[in-house]
């Protein structure tokens, strides 16, 4: 059985940049959920907002994430877009393998935004972006683990999450999980 990480955040925390480069370190192939949506869909993920709205767009993203995690011939990091997470069935697809959330203050994650914020059909105002990303974070911190990205280089944020996924004991084997949620990182307590 293949295995797999998932990297789950708010838009702009890094998920694809620290997806493909730890998909090329690990020697796994990478998926961004949201390119593989477009494809399948023959639509960016702006034009499925805009013509069928974003209730659509969660059917589509949920169908393409099922066929994604039933299909799996390699080992894959992939990276899910900001909204997938949230959802109980996408958790639920997501079975036993490990969830990584990239975690970065909102600031930044709004500055971050302005350079492509055309993609990003959520991304509107900063009072409605600070809403989002307070109503998602419970979902988020629901992750394996949470890693804080503040001041670190996509290479820094590989070698932790490498190091978290020696500490889960990975065999060739499959899919394990870890025994426990991983919030160190945080200061949250157990």
């Amino acid at each position: 059985m293949a295995r797999a990480l998932f990297l789950v955040g708010f838009m702009a925390c890094g998920k694809s940049t620290v997806g493909r480069e730890l998909a090329q370190r690990l020697d796994w192939d990478f998926v961004d959920l949201d390119a593989h949506i477009e494809v399948r869909e023959r639509q960016s993920i702006a034009e499925i907002f805009r013509d069928r709205g974003e209730r659509e767009f969660r059917v589509a993203e949920t169908a393409a994430l099922r066929d994604l995690t039933s299909s799996l011939q390699r080992d894959t990091v992939i990276a899910l877009g900001g909204g997938a997470f949230i959802h109980e069935a996408n958790r639920a697809l997501l079975g036993d393998w490990p969830s990584v959330f990239l975690d970065a203050p909102l600031e930044e994650l709004w500055q971050r935004s302005t350079h492509d914020a055309g993609k990003r059909p959520l991304r509107k105002d900063r009072a409605e972006f600070a809403h989002l990303y307070h109503r998602r974070l419970p979902f988020y911190r629901q992750a394996t683990v949470t890693i804080v990205t503040s001041g670190k280089d996509p290479a820094s944020l590989c070698a932790e999450i490498e190091r978290k996924l020696q500490s889960w004991g990975k065999t060739a084997g499959g899919a394990s999980s870890p025994a426990h949620r991983d919030r160190s990182e945080t200061g949250e307590t157990k």
